[in-house]
């Protein structure tokens, strides 16, 4: 992660809402699924003392740390922070999505929509200033990325190489190796990025 990349860099009650989100999801798919906080913690490779700090909303988790959770849950992390559906249409309003990521220079990534369970999609909209970057450790085997870039330029690598995606362009990226985002461009860089992760 970039330094210490979390969801509740956001001021004030957004980031307790969030939190709050969070703790309550955890304890539901874990009781629901009758895990235990040692199994969870197994499945997931998060430490016992760290899954305590999330149910009881005093953890500051990185997105990172989000995915591996969903991942032991068998859940999507759009399932965590609410912005998932299982009917035939869901309307997100805007003051319902959520900011996972705040960078330190005013950037954003905001997760704007995904399906439910295990085998997801995620829409996320990443909003990055110059010399902000985010790193990420490789998703499930299989995950792919699509992105494209609405403002500015893109600094895109994944494992070993590396790209410039311009503004207008697209990228297609396998993203089970680690990667990272960063603004490449004065000012501020914007991209959506369309997440398939399948679990079978």
């Amino acid at each position: 992660m970039n330094k210490k990349v979390n969801i509740s860099t956001s001021i004030g009650a957004d980031a307790t809402v969030i939190n709050e989100t969070l703790a309550s999801a955890v304890r539901q798919y874990r009781s629901q699924r009758k895990m235990s906080l040692d199994e969870l913690s197994r499945l997931a490779g998060v430490s016992k003392g760290m899954l305590v700090e999330i149910e009881a909303c005093r953890a500051n988790p990185s997105i990172a740390l989000l995915c591996r959770l969903a991942s032991a849950m068998g859940v999507s992390v759009a399932d965590m922070v609410n912005v998932a559906s299982q009917s035939h249409v869901r309307l997100i309003m805007p003051a319902d999505i959520p900011c996972l990521w705040h960078g330190d220079r005013g950037g954003s990534a905001r997760l704007l929509a995904g399906t439910s369970g295990p085998d997801m999609v995620e829409l996320w909209e990443w909003k990055m200033y110059t010399g902000e970057a985010f790193t990420s450790d490789g998703h499930p085997n299989g995950t792919s990325e699509l992105i494209h870039v609405v403002q500015g330029r893109l600094q895109l690598i994944v494992g070993e190489e590396a790209v410039i995606v311009d503004e207008g362009c697209s990228a297609i990226a396998r993203t089970d190796v680690p990667h990272s985002y960063a603004c490449a461009s004065e000012g501020i860089m914007v991209f959506t990025m369309t997440v398939s992760e399948r679990t079978r």
